[in-house]
């Protein structure tokens, strides 16, 4: 498992990473998507699997969902199950604040 860090202190991914705010990020050779709701930052594979639609162009509802830009499936960005439409989970990454930073992990 490799991990990487994004800013240098909480404070700085706070003010990176805007409240409920939906970002795409290169780590390796993985395009990732990364939203924060609150204190908390969920980090998933970057494009639907249904037909590689750019999840960072998607938007996230009030349920914590996040919603693909082509045909509007759903799914929970806690942990990828797809709530809406007829495809696989997204791969989801574990994500900590430290105080270092946002640590991410990618298999």
């Amino acid at each position: 498992m490799k991990k990487y860090t994004l800013g240098t202190s909480k404070e700085s991914v706070m003010k990176m990473i805007p409240e409920r705010s939906v970002k795409k990020i290169i780590l390796g050779d993985k395009n990732i998507t990364l939203v924060r709701v609150a204190a908390e930052f969920y980090a998933f594979q970057g494009y639907c699997p249904h037909r590689g639609a750019p999840l960072y162009q998607g938007s996230l509802n009030n349920t914590n969902e996040i919603i693909c830009p082509l045909h509007q499936y759903r799914f929970d960005i806690r942990s990828g199950e797809v709530k809406a439409g007829a495809c696989p989970d997204l791969e989801t990454f574990p994500t900590q604040l430290k105080d270092q930073g946002l640590e991410i992990s990618i298999p």
